[in-house]
């Protein structure tokens, strides 16, 4: 498929609500659509070093836009803090995941959904645990596996919304990709 201004300009519009969208306030815990772009485009863009941009692109704006937020008093989130490194990391290592998607078969793309949810949930809890992330008590979580189970334990509440979240984006985006996709591929053979 050419790469035309249509498909450049979705793509920054896709960016751009994902951004606004993960801002949202009192959305579920979790529920971002991040880790279902990630897969998104590592699946579907040919060019696989730009299959990266699109995620983290979409983290950097929504993290610009929490920056401005808490800075002017407005959100108490903080856009950029440290470790917060680690986040891009692992979403660039969830388009690898979406490398294996197969974006013609439903069973693919929920296969890789479920893969990327569970690889982000226990790599963020991991480097939150290592890293030294402070658990309820407001004390780092003890570096013991009993530290470590209850760190993941307290991600709990994320995966759920996690899961969901990719599997709905997921459906959009694949979806509205086929969608698409066909559209041109009929527009292409009327005017062939």
């Amino acid at each position: 498929m050419k790469l035309d201004k249509s498909i450049i300009a979705s793509f920054v519009l896709l960016v751009v609500i994902a951004s606004l969208y993960r801002i949202m306030p009192n959305r579920p815990w979790g529920f971002a659509p991040q880790i279902a772009m990630a897969l998104f485009s590592g699946s579907i863009v040919k060019d696989k070093k730009f299959a990266f941009l699109m995620p983290l692109f979409s983290m950097l704006l929504s993290d610009i836009i929490y920056e401005v937020l808490f800075s002017l008093k407005i959100s108490n989130i903080e856009g950029f803090y440290s470790g917060q490194w680690i986040n891009y990391l692992l979403f660039m290592a969830v388009t690898l995941i979406g490398f294996a998607i197969n974006k013609s078969k439903w069973f693919s793309i929920f296969a890789g959904s479920v893969a990327g949810v569970v690889f982000y949930f226990f790599a963020s809890n991991f480097a939150v645990w290592i890293g030294g992330g402070l658990a309820l008590n407001n004390l780092p979580y003890p570096k013991t596996f009993a530290g470590l189970t209850e760190c993941m334990t307290a991600g709990l509440p994320f995966l759920g919304g996690s899961f969901y979240s990719t599997i709905v984006f997921c459906a959009v985006l694949f979806g509205g990709y086929q969608l698409f996709s066909g559209y041109l591929n009929r527009r292409i053979a009327a005017t062939a």
